[in-house]
């Protein structure tokens, strides 16, 4: 079953159980149960998001402190991109993302998502893309647990559908979070010659300590110091490639282990992992990486390339 269905399915069970345990101890009515029902799953969701920080505070790298202000703007940003996600984006996904508009082009963007999502957290930046004059694809990687390797393949597939649909000769990856690394394990398998440049989005390119809670095969492969990792390696083809780091972020940890060796380092402070999704500056800086306004320059002596965003 893929990630909308899985999650449709467990937001109503989820309600259903809620509503007849409020209902059998309060004996309410059927509104005030189905509000107090909400009230709990928010609830609930807000205890996740707090279990998160806080593991994530364990394992913090070194970075630019925040003000009391910034900090509850950035926590607050965070817990609504985390409940509109996977509360309201996905479960209903079919409501919000049409199908790919392809059409003959040169430049194609094709959006790579992360563990435990789908196509549909592209819903705002490929609208965005589309306004400012891009072709956008996507994809849905299944399942959901599978190993890297096995979701690399498929990128595969969709990168040959996506140039022949569009006659392009290359796509432009962009990829949040593992979809950064199922790039990455693309580009070592079938080499660069359908890739233009690479830009990862918050990617834990030397694995995240919150995988060791994680199920599948990929979240054991997103581990720190995992064997798939040490395969890996960080040896890149000749390509652009551009790694934007949030320092403050909650999902990889330590939040340094997003640096990609050879590749252009843009720090993007003060933003939560799914909160990247949603911000208005992701998308500007999107458009100035595809429109070469920040150029990665040569990166061949693997050194790094640092910006900084405010």
């Amino acid at each position: 079953m893929n990630i909308p269905s899985s999650l449709l399915l467990l937001l109503l069970a989820e309600l259903a159980l809620d509503s007849a345990l409020i209902h059998h101890l309060a004996d309410t009515s059927l509104m005030h149960t189905l509000l107090l029902a909400l009230l709990a799953m928010l609830a609930l969701r807000m205890l996740t998001m707090t279990f998160i920080w806080g593991f994530s505070r364990l394992y913090a790298s070194p970075a630019a402190p925040l003000g009391l202000m910034r900090w509850l703007h950035m926590l607050l940003h965070e817990y609504l991109a985390y409940v509109f996600t996977f509360s309201l984006l996905l479960p209903f996904e079919k409501l919000w993302m049409r199908a790919d508009r392809l059409r003959p082009c040169r430049s194609v963007v094709l959006l790579v998502h992360g563990y435990g999502c789908s196509r549909g957290v592209w819903w705002k930046i490929r609208r965005e893309l589309e306004a400012a004059g891009h072709v956008v694809a996507t994809l849905s990687l299944t399942p959901p647990l599978a190993s890297i390797d096995m979701l690399a393949t498929q990128l595969n597939q969709r990168i040959r559908e996506v140039c022949a649909a569009t006659g392009a000769p290359s796509v432009h990856l962009v990829g949040h979070s593992m979809g950064g690394l199922v790039s990455r394990a693309y580009l070592k398998r079938h080499g660069a010659d359908r890739v233009t440049q690479l830009i990862t989005l918050a990617s834990p390119h030397r694995g995240s300590e919150l995988a060791r809670l994680g199920m599948g095969e990929n979240a054991r492969q997103m581990q720190p110091h995992s064997p798939w990792l040490g395969a890996l390696g960080e040896t890149l083809p000749a390509i652009a490639a551009i790694s934007v780091r949030t320092s403050h972020d909650n999902f990889v940890t330590p939040q340094d282990r997003q640096r990609l060796n050879g590749a252009v380092d843009i720090e993007m402070p003060a933003t939560g992992h799914l909160a990247l999704l949603y911000t208005r500056q992701t998308s500007a800086l999107l458009c100035q990486l595809l429109a070469g306004k920040i150029s990665p320059a040569s990166t061949d002596d693997g050194a790094e390339h640092r910006h900084r965003l405010a």
